[in-house]
C-alpha cells in the first residue's frame, strides 16, 4: 500500500464521510482512496466553491468534513473559503498535495498560506506514521474546532507503507464538555436573581444538541427574552419569547428590548460588533455576562462584568439546579402581545417602492416566505441585499440557516447552500444571492444540476454591487466601477439545466408557486429585478465595521 492510499483510508476511518474538491494529479490517489474506503466525494467546478461546500456541510451536519485540492494552485484557489471556515472555527480537513522542490511551478509556502488566514497545519512525514498523522489531524480539527491543512508531500505519497497489520484508526471521541466552576455558576445565578429585564443571546457555541432546551428552561425560570447571533438564527424558532437575531438585523422592537435589558448573557456568543451594533444595544448600566468553553474568548470584543468558562448546556443546567423561585423578569402579558405582533420584520409596516420594472425586496421576500415550504435550509451570500432573506425568510431551527459571513466575502452563497443541502437532504435548499455573488459562483450552477438538488436560487438583482452604490453614492462619488449593464441571469441558469423565471412584479411569482407544486425535477432560479433606490436598513451599521 502506498502512503496516498493509507492516508485516504485513515481519514475515512477517522470519521470523514464527505470530501469536496477538484481533483488534479497531486490529489488523485488520495481522493480515490477516500472514496474506496467509503467517503462520498462531491466534485465542484472550482476549489473555492468546494471549500465553502465542505465548510457548510460540516456546520449543518455537526461532523468533520474534508476538502481535497491539488498542490499549489488548487490550494490558492480555495483560500477564501478556507479563511471563512477558519474564522468560523469549522472543524475541517484541507487535504492538500504538496511539492517539495522550490523550482516547481506548483511550489508555494502552503503552511504560510494557511497560517495567514487562521488555519493550522499538519504534515504527513513518513510512511510508517502516515495513518496515525492523518488521524491526529482529524482529532485536532474536532477537539480544537479548527480548520486543519494536512499537507501530503508528493514524494511521501509514493512511498510504500511498511508491511504488517494496518494501524487501527477509530473515529475520534468528542472532547469532554467543560464543566463550569461552582463559583462561576453562583456568580451567574446571582446576576440573574437580581435581573428585572434579562436577555439571553445565544451564538455558535449554543448550536450543539441540548443547548436550546437548557437555555429555554433557564430563561423561563428568570423571565429572560431569547435572541441569537446571526449564525445561530432559528435556535429559538417557535418560542413565544424569541426576539430572533440580535444586532444589525434586529427589528425595531427587538433592538428596543435588547437595549432595555439590565442583564445580558451571551451563551457561546462572541458579543462582537455585529451582534451588539458596536455596543449600542448594551445599555450603559447593563450587566454583561459571557459564557464560553474557551477561556481565551471571554471579553475579547467588549468588557464583560462576568466571564464564565464552561460548556453552554452544562452551565445553563448547573445554574438551573441552583436557581431560586421562578421570576417574571421581562415576561409580561403586554410584552408577549407586542412580541407576537411586531418582532418579525415582515410585520413591520413599510412603503412598497416597487413598480412595473422592479420589485421591492421586502415584498419579494415575504411572498417567497409564504410560497416556499416551511422545511427549508437557507444559505445567504454577502451584499446589500443579504438582510432581506436572512430576516424575512423564516427557518425551522438553527439547522435551517447557514450563514458563511465571518470573512464577509461575496460569492460564497451558492456553494454554502450546496453543502447545507447535502447535510440536510430532508429540506428544500434555498440559496439567496445578489447578482454579483451569483455571477461569481456561477460555475457551481453545474454542480447543483449534476447533483440533482431540488434547489431554489433567488437572485436579488440590482445590476450592481449595491453596498458600495448606497455607501458611496450619497456623497457624490462616481459609481461606474460598481454598476453593470443588465445581465439575464435566468438565461445563464437555463444554460446549466435550471428552470428559471424573471420576476419584476409580485404576479411573476406565480411561476415559483407552480414549481413548488410540481415535480421539482430541475432546480429553479428566480432572477428578481429588485429596486435600487435605497440601501438596506442594516447597511450603515455594516460599514461602521470596515
Amino acid at each position: 500500500m502506498k502512503v496516498a492510499e493509507a492516508v485516504g483510508r485513515a481519514l475515512t476511518a477517522a470519521g470523514v464521510g464527505h470530501v469536496f474538491g477538484v481533483v488534479g494529479s497531486g490529489n488523485f490517489h488520495l481522493t480515490n482512496a477516500m472514496v474506496a474506503a467509503g467517503s462520498r466525494f462531491v466534485a465542484a467546478r472550482h476549489e473555492g466553491g468546494a471549500a465553502t461546500m465542505a465548510d457548510a456541510y460540516a456546520r449543518m451536519s455537526g461532523t468533520v468534513a474534508a476538502l481535497t485540492v491539488h498542490q499549489g494552485c488548487g490550494l490558492t484557489n480555495a483560500v477564501t473559503g478556507i479563511a471563512e471556515a477558519a474564522k468560523s472555527r469549522t472543524p475541517l480537513i484541507v487535504l492538500a498535495a504538496e511539492v517539495t522542490e522550490p523550482t516547481s511551478n506548483f511550489h508555494v509556502d502552503q503552511d504560510a498560506l494557511a497560517h495567514a488566514v487562521g488555519a493550522v497545519t499538519a504534515r504527513i512525514t513518513s510512511a510508517r506514521d502516515a495513518a496515525g498523522q492523518a488521524g491526529d489531524a482529524v482529532r485536532r480539527a474536532l477537539h480544537e474546532r479548527r480548520t486543519v491543512l494536512l499537507n501530503v508531500p508528493l514524494p511521501v505519497q509514493l512511498l510504500d507503507v511498511p508491511e504488517g497489520p494496518p494501524p487501527v484508526t477509530a473515529p475520534p471521541i468528542a472532547p469532554a464538555a467543560v464543566e463550569p466552576s461552582a463559583a462561576d455558576v453562583t456568580a451567574l445565578t446571582r446576576a440573574l436573581e437580581g435581573a428585572r429585564r434579562p436577555v439571553f443571546v445565544a451564538g455558535r457555541g449554543a448550536r450543539p444538541p441540548g443547548c436550546r432546551d437548557a437555555l429555554a428552561a433557564l430563561a423561563e425560570r428568570y423571565g429572560a427574552l431569547l435572541a441569537t447571533s446571526a449564525v445561530a438564527r432559528g435556535l429559538f424558532h417557535g418560542d413565544p419569547w424569541s426576539l430572533d437575531v440580535s444586532g444589525g438585523f434586529s427589528s425595531p422592537l427587538a433592538a428596543e428590548l435588547i437595549q432595555g435589558a439590565d442583564v445580558i448573557v451571551g451563551w457561546g456568543c462572541a458579543l462582537n460588533m455585529w451582534t451588539t451594533r458596536h455596543g449600542r444595544l448594551i445599555g450603559p448600566r447593563t450587566t454583561v455576562v459571557q459564557v464560553d468553553d474557551d477561556a481565551s474568548a471571554l471579553g475579547v470584543h467588549r468588557d464583560v462584568s462576568l466571564g464564565v468558562t464552561g460548556d453552554v448546556e452544562l452551565t445553563a443546567r448547573r445554574a438551573l439546579e441552583t436557581a431560586g423561585a421562578p421570576r417574571r423578569g421581562y415576561r409580561t402579558a403586554d410584552l408577549a402581545a407586542a412580541v407576537a405582533a411586531r418582532v418579525r420584520w415582515r410585520d413591520v409596516p413599510y412603503e412598497d417602492t416597487g413598480g412595473r420594472e422592479r420589485i421591492d425586496p421586502r415584498t419579494l421576500s415575504i411572498a417567497l416566505d409564504d410560497i416556499l415550504p416551511d422545511e427549508r435550509v437557507v444559505g445567504v451570500d454577502s451584499g446589500n441585499f443579504m438582510g432581506y432573506p436572512s430576516m424575512y425568510l423564516s427557518v425551522p431551527d438553527h439547522y435551517g440557516f447557514c450563514f458563511t459571513q465571518a470573512f464577509q466575502s461575496v460569492g460564497l452563497g451558492l456553494a454554502t447552500t450546496i453543502g447545507a443541502a447535502l447535510a440536510r437532504p430532508d429540506r428544500l435548499p434555498v440559496a439567496a444571492l445578489g447578482d454579483g455573488g451569483a455571477l461569481m459562483g456561477a460555475a457551481e450552477f453545474d454542480t447543483v444540476r449534476r447533483l440533482g438538488l431540488p434547489m431554489v436560487v433567488v437572485v436579488y438583482n440590482d445590476d450592481a454591487y449595491g453596498a458600495e452604490v448606497h455607501h458611496f453614492g450619497p456623497a457624490g462619488h462616481p459609481l461606474d466601477t460598481v454598476e453593470f449593464p443588465p445581465t439575464d441571469i435566468a438565461a445563464v441558469a437555463r444554460g446549466h439545466g435550471f428552470e428559471a423565471v424573471t420576476v419584476r412584479t409580485p404576479a411573476d411569482l406565480k411561476a415559483v408557486e407552480d414549481w413548488v407544486a410540481g415535480p421539482r425535477s430541475a432546480p429553479l432560479l428566480v432572477d428578481a429585478k429588485v429596486v435600487r433606490d435605497r440601501g438596506a436598513w442594516w447597511l450603515e451599521e455594516a460599514f461602521r465595521g470596515h
